[in-house]
């Protein structure tokens, strides 16, 4: 016993007064980036030459948006949370880029960590290169080349001004490459991936606490989530009408500010179900046990070709290029018709193609930030 403490207690004076540590600030803000966060930031907690900050911009904020992931994807209390909320693009990103400056002028960190598209994306590239903070960017070279999508601008910007770029797919690696970037790529695999592979264990393992309650036995889950489906009253309604029109049950999780625009504008056909927001661990049982996936979000769009589902993409394009074979991923927009003829493709016969890494990336993603540039 006394020899245990004595070891412990060595440890601890080690990590108290070491100083050959690296230190990392991440920053995230919105739903997949605290998925994609997990994996890494896993794989940077047991590294002891290694220490994280993590930064929660809360651009994603109440319970069921943001605390929920926190807590069952076993990701640590933020070290700071911005809180900045919801807002227009510019008062929001405007809102980030204050907080952020002054962790990292703080912190002074040896790498920022960036996820994703989003506006925490940007406002951490923006800060991070105006500080001369080497910066990573994760899902890095994903381009729908519709420079009307918010998401699009934020990840041309980041990728053009970060030290390292983290490519989860050959496309993405390939898109990079055409920009002059290729010098500073690291084809990585997919993050996600390895989230999926690593939950689905445990979902799997334990399925009666993950369940959704009081859903029918056969269903199709849908989410609506895009600025340019829920902000555009005309593609909600054409949505819903390809809901009602599906001739089966629908599940639509609906995100707060998506459930208010519903509310007065349309009228919710009887097969459409809709369920408050619903935790990582439990979408992806909502995904395992559907018929097929209907959506606007890229992150589901491979959840579902992990998960081996059948995915009918709400949008006029898909970043994720290599779901688009053998049915796996259909590309329908918001035509009624169109998507009333995914819903009925037959299923694939094809295996989905490995493209997205070996499952492996976060420890890709840790080690090359060890190495340095």
């Amino acid at each position: 016993m006394i020899e245990l403490d004595r070891i412990l207690l060595t440890e601890l004076l080690f990590f108290l007064f070491k100083t050959d540590f690296m230190k990392i600030v991440t920053i995230i803000g919105a739903r997949p980036q605290f998925i994609k966060a997990a994996t890494v930031s896993r794989m940077i907690r047991h590294d002891p030459h290694v220490k994280e900050i993590l930064v929660h911009t809360g651009q994603h904020y109440d319970t069921n948006m943001s605390d929920i992931f926190f807590e069952e994807l076993d990701i640590p209390h933020p070290d700071f949370n911005l809180e900045v909320g919801s807002g227009s693009h510019a008062s929001q990103t405007a809102r980030m880029l204050e907080g952020i400056e002054e962790i990292l002028m703080q912190e002074k960190p040896d790498w920022t960590l960036v996820f994703g598209d989003t506006n925490s994306t940007l406002a951490g590239a923006v800060v991070a290169a105006k500080l001369n903070i080497p910066l990573a960017h994760v899902e890095a070279g994903l381009r729908s080349f519709n420079r009307r999508m918010p998401e699009e601008i934020n990840r041309i910007v980041t990728d053009s001004i970060s030290n390292l770029l983290f490519a989860p797919t050959p496309t993405a690696v390939t898109n990079l490459g055409n920009e002059g970037l290729s010098k500073i790529t690291i084809f990585s695999g997919d993050v996600m991936f390895d989230s999926v592979l690593f939950y689905k264990e445990k979902i799997t393992g334990n399925e009666e606490k993950y369940r959704v309650r009081d859903l029918p036995g056969k269903f199709l889950l849908a989410t609506v989530h895009r600025a340019e489906n829920t902000d555009d009253i005309e593609n909600l309604k054409r949505l819903f009408l390809a809901f009602a029109g599906s001739g089966h049950a629908v599940v639509l999780p609906v995100h707060p500010r998506t459930r208010k625009i519903i509310t007065g504008n349309i009228t919710i056909p009887g097969n459409v179900i809709l369920i408050d927001p619903v935790g990582y661990l439990q979408m992806l049982w909502l995904i395992l046990n559907c018929e097929k996936v209907l959506t606007d979000s890229g992150g589901l769009q491979k959840e579902a070709y992990f998960l081996g589902k059948q995915c009918i993409t709400l949008r006029t394009e898909t970043e994720w290029v290599e779901t688009l074979h053998d049915n796996w991923n259909t590309v329908t927009g918001t035509d009624p018709g169109k998507i009333s003829d995914a819903i009925v493709l037959t299923a694939p016969t094809s295996p989905q193609k490995l493209l997205f890494g070996d499952g492996n990336a976060a420890a890709i993603i840790v080690g090359k930030l060890k190495s340095g540039l």
